[in-house]
């Protein structure tokens, strides 16, 4: 497959809010340009994993090369991205819009622009990106064009008068946008005599070929055989096979500048090839690394068990392979009294820490524990000095601390007006600041500053109930602020439970403490002692609920005989029963620890 000019070369990446049709228009895209056979085509084709198919959200950016011959007889070379929608990976956004030159937003004509449209469109001025809009689902009853052309306008200042109209459901307008992006997004620069400098977008395990890395060429080529130089790891590695994906993947000869495709070669680790870095050649190496991108910054830290100790091995390999294919993934080994050995994991947010979950159960069959989610928090000693803490279980001593702060978040939302009074008081209860209110259209636009910890459990579910699910909600962090925050630990049987303790500010402590003691009286099943349940900060009980004992009858054999007989028998029981309470070990079972984690319904 020879190398197209790069003049006829299209580098773009498709944007827009969840569920507004990204992939479905990859998908029509792809099957227009005929890159893949009737029989072939399913929906959802770059969606790889299952997950994705079942739940229709995209979690991996995904890269296809189309080839189309446009109305001007010329053949052009598309290379797509498509990219999550997610909040949780808006890092994977920011990695496809660096590696293109335009980007397709893509918004829903009977929705409208939502909060994060706004967000990944000015991730992609900030790349200097050409922006082509693209109003989907125009047969729907509900589509009004006209208006999200308007409010694109207003909202976003992007010129929308010749957006183009599309369905991709049922396939209307494809070639219109095929067209506009010929004709209106730039052809990418480079120089193919130049060094090579390659930008590193992502990198995979396949079980094959080992590590996959996707690159994006900006000068000179890369082809099989050549020796190459990751910048800032500044590890060698010999080239096996360069391809690209049609969305097979095919073999080529090599790449050019503007290219995007894929190079295989002997790399062990993905943790090798790091996001973002410069790849150049090992002998005529370039002169200057290009940027790169942020660090992804995990938000959310949660411990895994498995619930049988006998599959820690099994855990151990399992997270070892989710970390070769998602780079955004941190675990460090953690012990706990309760819960025996497990991992401490980092996510950057719900949605991630639920699918990486799933990941694990499903392609792995293990059964696991997960600890209430908890953010990272800053202890201020007062010695002066500043410590991270991960895990509320290994908080210092009191005594010894200064300020404890936490981190906070700026958070927009935008909801229709309906729902406004419901959406504010959640916030508010959340011990949320209003920053602003104003309208988009028919719609309120909420800013509101919010303490990450109060959002990290089951803040957006509540959102979408609230809203009937037409609230949309993007967060960015701002800042970590002193906040008057306690330990909260649960005693069951007077043993404090490790998995269970968490960082809650002292004016939630009692209504959080009360609620989740009567959760785990609901879900601890009654075992031959009575077992108390303890909400405690310090030495201080804030709330208690018992779960009654398991009454056998042992007086069912005892036939005849006075009643003196029975009361013996009665009295031995609760000798027994005294003494199992010294040696008693309550078993937990482990919907307990997920739904007492569960925020509750205020």
């Amino acid at each position: 497959m020879p190398t197209p000019p790069i003049d006829r070369i299209r580098n773009f990446s498709v944007v827009a809010h969840i569920d507004h049709g990204k992939s479905t228009l990859s998908d029509r895209l792809i099957q227009f340009t005929g890159g893949l056979t009737a029989r072939e085509m399913s929906a959802q084709v770059l969606d790889s994993m299952d997950i994705e198919k079942e739940r229709g959200i995209t979690i991996k950016a995904q890269t296809v090369r189309l080839n189309y011959t446009a109305k001007d007889g010329l053949d052009y070379v598309l290379n797509l991205m498509d990219t999550p929608g997610h909040v949780d990976f808006a890092y994977e956004v920011s990695r496809s819009l660096a590696a293109c030159e335009g980007s397709l937003l893509v918004v829903d004509a009977s929705q409208g622009v939502e909060a994060q449209t706004l967000a990944n469109v000015y991730q992609a001025i900030d790349n200097n990106h050409e922006i082509v809009p693209v109003l989907n689902k125009i047969d729907l009853p509900a589509a009004e064009p006209e208006r999200v052309r308007q409010q694109i306008e207003d909202v976003i200042g992007l010129d929308a008068s010749d957006a183009v109209l599309c369905s991709a459901k049922s396939g209307i307008g494809i070639e219109e946008v095929l067209e506009a992006i010929v004709t209106r997004l730039p052809a990418p620069k480079g120089d193919p005599n130049a060094p090579l400098k390659a930008l590193l977008v992502d990198a995979w395990y396949d079980p094959y070929l080992g590590v996959v890395v996707l690159v994006r060429i900006f000068d000179g080529t890369l082809k099989a055989g050549q020796r190459i130089k990751m910048m800032q790891h500044g590890s060698t590695h010999l080239i096996d096979r360069v391809g690209v994906f049609l969305p097979k993947n095919t073999p080529v000869d090599q790449l050019g500048p503007g290219e995007i495709g894929f190079f295989t070669g002997q790399i062990k680790e993905v943790a090798d090839a790091a996001v973002g870095d410069t790849i150049t050649d090992e002998k005529k190496p370039t002169a200057e690394p290009l940027k790169g991108f942020k660090d992804v910054q995990s938000v959310v830290f949660c411990g895994l068990f498995p619930v049988d100790a006998a599959d820690f091995e099994d855990l151990r390999a399992a997270i070892g392979r989710l970390r070769l294919n998602d780079a955004s993934f941190t675990f460090e080994m953690e012990s706990s009294a309760a819960l025996g050995f497990g991992f401490r994991c980092g996510f950057l947010g719900l949605l991630h820490l639920e699918i990486i979950q799933e990941r694990l159960s499903r392609e792995f069959n293990l059964d696991l524990i997960a600890t209430a989610p908890s953010v990272v928090y800053k202890i201020g000693l007062r010695d002066g000095t500043e410590i991270e803490l991960h895990n509320p279980a290994d908080l210092p001593d009191v005594m010894q601390i200064e300020t404890i702060s936490e981190p906070w978040i700026k958070a927009t939302i935008l909801t229709p007006d309906d729902y406004l009074g419901g959406v504010i008081k959640l916030c508010q209860d959340r011990r949320g600041q209003q920053v602003e209110l104003s309208y988009v259209g028919a719609r309120a636009l909420v800013i509101y500053e919010l303490p990450l910890n109060e959002v990290v459990f089951d803040f957006y579910d509540r959102l979408k109930s609230i809203s009937k699910g037409y609230a949309s909600f993007d967060y960015e962090l701002s800042d970590y602020r002193e906040g008057d925050l306690v330990k909260m630990n649960i005693l069951v049987n007077s043993e404090p439970v490790d998995a269970l303790s968490m960082l809650v500010h002292r004016g939630r402590a009692e209504m959080r403490g009360r609620s989740m003691v009567e959760k785990m009286k609901e879900l601890i099943p009654p075992h031959l002692f009575v077992i108390p349940i303890q909400a405690a900060i310090g030495g201080k009980i804030i709330a208690r609920e018992t779960v009654r004992a398991l009454r056998k009858d042992v007086t069912s054999k005892c036939y005849g005989g006075d009643a003196t007989r029975k009361k013996k028998l009665l009295e031995k029981q609760k000798a027994g029963k005294k003494r199992m309470r010294q040696f008693g070990k309550v078993e937990i079972p482990q919907e307990a620890f997920i739904a007492a984690l569960k925020m509750d319904d205020d």
